[in-house]
Parts: C-alpha cells; sequence; structure tokens
C-alpha cells in the first residue's frame, strides 16, 4: 500500500466548516429581516448545530445578526467564556438548573410557566442582578410555553415580580415549511391576542415568531425579531427551495488503500454485495462510528476523482469499500461524503432523505470525539481576540 507523505497527511475524517458560506447565509437572511424592519437572532444551539457555536456566533455577527439563540444556560455561558457578548437568548432548562451564572452573564432567559419566573427571581435576587427575560406563549405547538388559560396569570406575575425585565414574547410555529397552512393563521391569531395582553397589563415587549422558513417566506410574521436556525448553515427548511444559500459543512475523508478485485468476490461483512467484474476498490477510513449511518449499507454514494462512486459493502464501524471500476485512484485522493453538492456531489439533504430524517439531524450529529473539525473563513472580531482552530 503507498502512503502519504506524513508532512502532507490530512485527518482521517473531517467536518470541514465554511464560514463565508455563514456569512453569505445570515447576510440573505438578515437583509430579509432588515426589509421588514425587524433585526435577527441566529441560533447556535446544539453548538451551532454540530457547525462550532462560537465560530458560527462570531460570523453571524459580522454579516449582520444583533443576537444569538441557545438552548440552555450552560450553551450561553460557553459562548461567553468564548468572548461573544452580543445578546444571548437560553430559553430551555430542567428543573433545578442553577440561573444565577446565567443572569450575572447577561445571560436573558427564556420563561413559560409562573413557576419558571419564580425559578428566575430567586436567582436574580441571589445575584442582585435584574433578570432580562422572554415570555414564552404557546399558541399551538403543544410544547413549552405557557396557553391560553395560563397566559394571563403569567403576564401578570412578571409585571409584579421584583427583579424581572420583560424583554420580549415568544412563540414557535408548527407548520413554518409550509407556508399556506391554516394552523399558521391560527398560530399568529393567538399569538397577537398574547401581546395585547401583555400590552394592557403595562408591558411593552419586543416580539419573535419567525424562524427559518417565515424568515423566508413569511414578511408578514417578521415582527421585531427573527429567529432564523438551519438556514444560517446552508440547509433549506423548505424542501426543493434553495433561496440561493450555501452549506457550510461538508464531511471529508480520503482514499487509505486501494486493490483490484476479481469478478465474483464478495466485500465486506455478510457478503451483502459482490463484484460482477473484476473492479478496483477504494478503502476510505471513515464508518459508523465517525458519522456515516450503517443503514446506508447500498445506498450511499461519495464524490472520489471527479464523480459520484457507489460505497459497496456494508458500511462498518471505521471504513467503508469504494467501487472505482477501472479508474486510476490513489492514496489519499480526497473523498466527499456531502457537502455543498457542486458537480452534483452529495448532500446532507440527500441523506436525510435517504434515512427517512431531516437535514439538522444529519449536520448536528458531525460532533463526534474522533472527527476533526476543520474551519475556514475564520475573522477575529473584538479587542483583542484570537481565533485558534477547534478540532474534535
Amino acid at each position: 500500500m503507498t502512503t502519504m507523505p506524513a508532512s502532507s497527511r490530512r485527518p482521517r475524517v473531517e467536518v470541514v466548516i465554511d464560514l463565508d458560506a455563514i456569512r453569505h447565509n445570515v447576510g440573505i437572511l438578515a437583509g430579509r429581516a432588515a426589509a421588514s424592519g425587524a433585526t435577527t437572532m441566529v441560533v447556535v444551539k446544539a453548538d451551532g448545530y454540530g457547525h462550532g457555536a462560537i465560530d458560527v456566533a462570531e460570523a453571524a455577527l459580522q454579516a449582520g445578526a444583533s443576537a444569538l439563540g441557545v438552548c440552555s444556560v450552560e450553551e450561553a455561558l460557553a459562548l461567553r467564556h468564548g468572548g461573544i457578548d452580543a445578546p444571548v437568548l437560553a430559553w430551555l432548562r430542567a428543573p433545578g438548573e442553577d440561573l444565577a451564572a446565567g443572569i450575572a452573564a447577561a445571560v436573558e432567559l427564556g420563561v413559560y410557566s409562573t413557576g419558571q419566573l419564580d425559578t428566575v427571581a430567586a436567582a436574580a435576587a441571589a445575584t442582585g442582578i435584574t433578570a432580562r427575560v422572554h415570555l414564552k406563549v404557546d399558541t399551538g405547538l403543544n410544547r413549552g410555553g405557557a396557553g391560553p388559560d395560563q397566559w394571563p396569570a403569567l403576564v401578570r406575575a412578571a409585571v409584579a415580580t421584583c427583579g424581572i425585565e420583560v424583554v420580549a414574547i415568544w412563540s414557535h410555529l408548527a407548520h413554518a415549511d409550509d407556508p399556506g397552512h391554516p394552523i399558521i393563521e391560527q398560530q399568529v391569531r393567538y399569538f397577537d391576542e398574547a401581546y395585547q395582553v401583555a400590552r394592557d397589563a403595562g408591558l411593552r415587549p419586543l416580539r419573535h415568531l419567525a424562524n427559518s422558513a417565515a424568515t423566508l417566506t413569511r414578511p408578514d410574521l417578521h415582527y421585531d425579531l427573527v429567529r432564523p436556525g438551519i438556514a444560517v448553515y446552508g440547509l433549506s427548511p423548505v424542501p426543493g427551495v434553495s433561496y440561493h444559500l450555501l452549506p457550510a459543512m461538508s464531511l471529508r475523508s480520503q482514499v487509505a488503500m486501494t486493490k483490484r478485485v476479481p469478478a465474483g468476490e464478495g466485500v465486506s461483512y455478510g457478503h451483502v454485495w459482490h463484484t460482477d467484474r473484476e473492479t478496483t476498490l477504494a478503502l476510505v477510513p471513515a464508518g459508523y462510528a465517525d458519522g456515516v449511518p450503517r443503514v446506508l449499507t447500498g445506498r450511499l454514494d461519495v464524490w472520489l476523482a471527479g464523480r459520484r462512486r457507489p460505497v459497496v459493502g456494508r458500511v462498518c464501524m471505521d471504513q467503508v469499500m469504494v467501487d472505482c471500476g477501472d479508474d486510476a485512484i490513489t492514496p489519499g485522493a480526497e473523498v466527499i461524503f456531502f457537502g455543498s453538492g457542486d458537480g452534483g456531489a452529495p448532500t446532507a439533504a440527500e441523506w436525510a432523505d435517504k434515512l427517512g430524517t431531516i437535514h439538522y439531524e444529519i449536520v448536528a450529529g458531525m460532533a463526534r470525539p474522533r472527527v476533526t473539525r476543520t474551519v475556514h473563513g475564520r475573522r477575529p472580531i473584538g479587542a483583542g481576540f484570537t481565533g485558534t482552530l477547534v478540532t474534535r
């Protein structure tokens, strides 16, 4: 087997992140929001959907975002520790979590109920700092948030509770990827009614409802702030429409070795595939432990040496085999499992379709211990900030 010189070796498996693509996508989203008079909160939860939260946050702020959204206080604090001082909203937590550190770090908190409000108020009292909160109204998703029966009481409690500043009210759409769905109008009606309750109680909160899909398709729902997530990463929230977004993540490996195999030979575990001719097989050192799903056995292509080629035999924990026919393939040749789709290469959306899931799950699942994350396009922001390569 021929090996590459040590000086030219690349990671065995790497997720490559293109921050210029992030900037491009945020520019599109923030531009649409600005046209409606809204600002943009970019969602960087789950380590930036697997892309690296701090890197994405910096790129997003450079491209026109003014705030960031995460799931947990822990995620918000990681941004603060990484030098991010923009407004950050953390909207979900488990009972018993310590909120004081978040309040001390100027993290804004989502509040769904009077019980949660009491918990936040206690943490604010312990720190001596007013907690900035976003009250969530459940408009029909039936997940988190105060329903119509609980909403007036939550608003009254928020007005009456010391140490609480209500920054915004917000909700989440159930059918935003189908812009004409009638449930959207029902949710909007509930949301507007909830806002009026808050106004009648003396609050003057901001409003935010629009996710990626609504940011792109429903300017009437932009209100004061939009909250895009998946579109930031270049993956369309509406099937079949690209909106000129650029996928920011690619999963890559390289050829470890090649071999000529006669016709009639079984390949990989269980011999579920046999050669129908003499062919060249390329061994690629990436498998299901690296995020290549075993259930894609027999349904997976890669981009190698300028064209799509089939992965043959079972996907293994650490490796796959690629049928290269009679083409001359050399060790070290780059292999793209998914990426931008340029030239017809596979994409994360294609994987999701084959797996019966959504592309969110594909990219978020790429944060794996033995997969290196390589970041391109980093531009430092802030006085004294210096970026470093983030690897896993």
